[in-house]
């Protein structure tokens, strides 16, 4: 298999299965305890159907949204994602570079293994940095004060990761930041040669970001599990979160946000947006999904922030249900990663197109000229009764 031979991100994620060692590969492909939530974030795009209109003289679709102050080219963008490195020795760059092709936002996370720096001067496209509350305070200001000199146009704050989820699998398979051989992983490095050498012989594993401020996560010695639990404030606060809205002072999103009452909040402290996400289902296991969730978030504050989902996308009908239901736009960060592993930036241009081409053929098929005309009155739920076996419409 080649990645001429990937049609979906599922044959991404099989091509990049064979490409990457067992460790790397799970670590994507996970999620926390027994992946309840992992699972349920695709799977709850399936409840409901999409209602198409015919003879809608649609021609070529518009398919472009503004979100955080910009106008974008496709309603999907890639998720912040951390340490890229580890599955495509190009990395952020790669991601970077594609998303700008594609006129979408690249996100980048504060345990990128690129700078700040580094992506401002390859990549004219739009760019959104995720950034975390740090006990050091003086670091979460360095970080809001480079992406600004740096021209990234939006900030998007984390706040479901205070500590690290139970991510079973990284147990399983030996994995580690940055990897090392071990009992658990030796087979699977030797299995991947081409990975390995890449690995060791291009720029070398760190947490480019913070690694002036500390060495957690840049060493062998330190880990990025514990890099999360050490230096992540788990104390934080809206009040943080207010602080950082006015030190930005631009598009401002809250991330991994999902109850309608939190939804209120970031509206009353000035955020711009947010965006609906249990870190990929790698936290805690067995909350939302964030398209389950939509409607009520939309019920109380559509109108008045963006509203991104983030979480399970692997189709372009899953991102125009999503917009039906009320969202802005979409992110998706598993799918992108994948398809990074399998190809590099050739990869990640791939998997944007694919996505382009269903988005824009589920348009026309929608009858559908732009994103506007996406409504709830295109979409309509089934209910299942499991006592029954049937199905009520």
């Amino acid at each position: 298999m080649s990645i001429n031979d990937c049609y979906n991100i599922e044959d991404f994620r099989k091509l990049a299965k064979k490409k990457l060692p067992s460790p790397i590969f799970h670590y994507i492909d996970g999620g926390a305890d027994d992946e309840t939530t992992l699972k349920r974030n695709t799977e709850s795009f399936a409840k409901c159907d999409l209602i198409p209109n015919i003879l809608s003289s649609v021609g070529e679709p518009d398919l472009s949204v503004n979100v955080f102050g910009q106008k974008i080219d496709m309603p999907l963008f890639l998720s912040p994602t951390a340490m890229q490195r580890l599955y495509h020795h190009d990395g952020d760059k790669a991601s970077a570079r594609a998303a700008e092709k594609f006129g979408t936002f690249y996100s980048m996370s504060t345990m990128a293994t690129s700078s700040i720096e580094e992506i401002s001067s390859i990549s004219d496209g739009p760019k959104l940095f995720q950034l975390y509350i740090h006990k050091d305070q003086a670091l979460t200001d360095n970080l809001i004060d480079r992406c600004k000199s740096s021209g990234f146009k939006g900030l998007c704050l984390t706040v479901d990761t205070v500590v690290a989820g139970n991510r079973e699998r990284d147990h399983r398979t030996g994995f580690t930041t940055p990897p090392r051989l071990t009992l658990k992983s030796l087979m699977s490095f030797a299995a991947h040669p081409t990975w390995t050498l890449n690995y060791l012989t291009h720029e070398k594993f760190k947490l480019a970001n913070v690694a002036h401020f500390t060495k957690n996560g840049s060493s062998i010695a330190k880990g990025v599990m514990e890099y999360i639990n050490e230096q992540y404030d788990p104390a934080m606060s809206w009040k943080d979160a207010e602080y950082c809205v006015k030190r930005w002072k631009g598009p401002f999103a809250l991330k991994g946000l999902m109850s309608v009452e939190d939804a209120k909040k970031a509206v009353d402290i000035g955020a711009s947006a947010i965006m609906l996400s249990n870190h990929g289902g790698r936290q805690l296991d067995g909350s939302r999904s964030p398209f389950d969730q939509l409607p009520a978030i939309v019920d109380a504050v559509g109108g008045k922030i963006e509203i991104i989902v983030d979480g399970g996308i692997r189709r372009g009908t899953h991102v125009l249900k999503a917009l039906a239901m009320g969202a802005t736009a979409c992110s998706f960060g598993k799918g992108f990663l994948f398809a990074l592993s399998a190809g590099g930036q050739k990869g990640v241009e791939m998997v944007l197109q694919r996505m382009r081409d269903e988005i824009r053929r589920d348009m026309i098929l929608m009858g559908c000229k732009s994103i506007k005309d996406l409504d709830p009155g295109k979409i309509i739920y089934r209910q299942v009764s499991e006592q029954q076996g049937i199905t009520l419409q």
